[in-house]
C-alpha cells in the first residue's frame, strides 16, 4: 500500500518496508546465484531499526569506524567487516572486539597494529585495501582512484610481496555503477594484483554495485562473480550501501512561505538541503520532487529554499501543474541512501523524524528529535 502523506507529519524521512524487502530479495537472489557474500555498508544506510530485517537476507555488514562496528554488533548481532583510512591507537583494541574482518589502508598501519591483532582473544581476518587504478566515477570527490588518492595501496608498494598475515584484498572504485564498470575494474585489479590471489581466502569487491536500479544487468553481475570464483576459488564479498535502500523512501516536507525577488519565486520548506540532503549540494545532484518537472515556460515555477540561513541552501527552479500553497507538502523522492547518514543539526533547524510505512498501511514513527538531541551534540 502506497504511502498516504496525509498521515505523515512533516518533516520526516519515511521508509517503505515493502520496497526495502523487495531490494533485499533481489540481493539474496544475487548471493545465491553467484555464491558471493553481500553485506550492508553502513556508510550508505544506517537505519538500525531495520537491521533485523536486513540480517534475514544479507550476510552481515561493513563498518568504517568504531561506532559503526559497534552498531552492527549490537543491532544486527554479527561482527563487522571493518575498513577505515586509518586507525587510532587508543581505539583499536575496542574495534577488534566488534570486527570479524579488518582491512588496512597501508602497510605501515598493518605493521603498527599487527601485535594487537595477534594478541586478540578471537581471530580477526586481515585484509589490505588496494588501488587497481581504474574507476568509471567522473565526479572527482567520489573517485577513489583519482591521482594522488589516499585510499588503498598500489601494486608498486608491495615490493616485498604480500605480507603472510594478509588473508584478503579489498578494492572499492565504484559509485552507483554498472556491472560493466565492475568488469573493467576487475581486469585492472587482476592485472596488478592477480599474482597474490593464490595466497588469499577472500576478495572484497567494495560497494557501488547498484544492482537494484532499473536496467542494471543483474545476470551479468552474477556471471562476473561466478567466473572470478571459478578462476581463483576465493570468497567474494560485495558491500553495497545505496543498492540496499535504493528507491525505498522519501523525505516529506511542507511549504512554509513563498517569497519573490526580481521575478524569481522561492518556496521555502521546513527541511534544509545543507543539513538534511547535503549530497544535493556536494555531489551535486538535483533531487526529484513528486509532481514537479524541470522548468517549463508558462507553468508555475519555483526555486525550493531550505530553512537554514545558508544563502546557498536552495535548488534551482522546478515547475508544477498548479501554484504552490503555504502548508502544501512537497515530497523529495529516493532519500534513504546517503541522506539520513549525512544529516546534521546545523542552525538547530528541526530535524526530520524517522518513520516506517508498514505494508498494512500504517505509519510508525521510529524517532523524533528534540532540543536535547541538539544540545547534546554541543557543550
Amino acid at each position: 500500500m502506497a504511502i498516504n502523506y496525509d498521515h505523515v507529519p512533516s518533516p520526516a524521512f519515511v521508509l517503505e518496508e515493502a520496497l526495502l524487502r523487495k531490494n533485499l530479495e533481489l540481493m539474496r537472489y544475487v548471493q545465491e546465484a553467484s555464491g558471493a557474500s553481500i553485506i550492508l555498508a553502513l556508510k550508505g544506510f544506517s537505519m538500525w531499526h531495520v537491521f533485523p530485517l536486513v540480517g534475514q537476507y544479507l550476510k552481515g555488514a561493513t563498518a568504517s569506524s568504531l561506532f559503526e562496528a559497534r552498531l552492527i554488533r549490537e543491532e544486527m548481532g554479527v561482527k563487522a567487516h571493518t575498513y577505515a583510512p586509518a586507525y587510532k591507537n587508543e581505539r583499536f583494541k575496542e574495534l577488534l572486539k566488534y570486527s570479524s574482518h579488518l582491512t588496512f589502508n597501508s602497510l605501515s598501519q598493518l605493521n603498527r597494529f599487527l601485535p594487537d591483532i595477534q594478541a586478540a582473544p578471537e581471530k580477526v581476518s586481515v585484509g589490505l585495501r588496494v588501488n587497481p587504478e581504474y574507476s568509471d566515477v567522473t565526479t572527482e570527490m567520489y573517485n577513489p582512484c583519482a591521482a594522488g588518492s589516499r585510499l588503498g595501496i598500489l601494486d608498486t608498494d608491495l615490493t616485498g610481496g604480500l605480507p603472510e598475515v594478509v588473508e584478503g584484498l579489498h578494492f572499492h572504485t565504484l559509485c552507483e555503477s554498472s556491472a560493466l564498470a565492475l568488469e573493467k575494474t576487475l581486469e585492472s585489479f587482476e592485472t596488478r594484483f592477480g599474482k597474490y590471489l593464490g595466497q588469499l581466502k577472500w576478495v572484497n569487491f567494495g560497494g557501488g554495485h547498484l544492482m537494484t536500479r532499473e536496467g542494471y544487468d543483474v545476470e551479468h553481475l552474477i556471471r562476473i562473480i561466478r567466473n572470478f570464483k571459478a578462476r581463483y576459488d576465493l570468497e567474494v564479498i560485495l558491500e553495497p550501501g545505496s543498492a540496499v535502500a535504493w528507491q525505498t523512501g522519501v523525505l516529506v516536507s511542507e511549504v512554509l512561505d513563498i517569497v519573490e525577488n526580481k521575478g524569481i519565486r522561492t518556496a521555502i520548506v521546513d527541511v534544509s538541503f545543507t543539513a538534511h540532503m547535503p549530497d544535493t549540494l556536494e555531489m551535486p545532484y538535483r533531487p526529484r520532487i513528486t509532481g514537479a518537472t524541470d522548468p517549463v515556460p508558462g507553468k508555475p515555477s519555483y526555486r525550493i529554499g531550505g530553512v537554514s540561513c545558508l544563502a546557498g541552501d536552495f535548488m534551482y527552479e522546478y515547475s508544477f501543474e498548479e501554484p504552490l500553497q503555504v502548508g502544501q507538502k512537497l515530497i523529495f523522492e529516493d532519500m534513504m541512501h546517503y541522506t539520513m547518514v549525512k544529516t546534521t543539526m546545523f542552525n538547530g533547524v528541526e530535524h526530520p523524524r524517522i518513520a516506517v510505512w508498514r505494508p498494512d498501511g500504517t505509519l510508525e514513527v521510529i524517532r523524533e528529535f528534540v532540543f536535547e538531541d541538539f544540545k547534546g551534540r554541543l557543550s
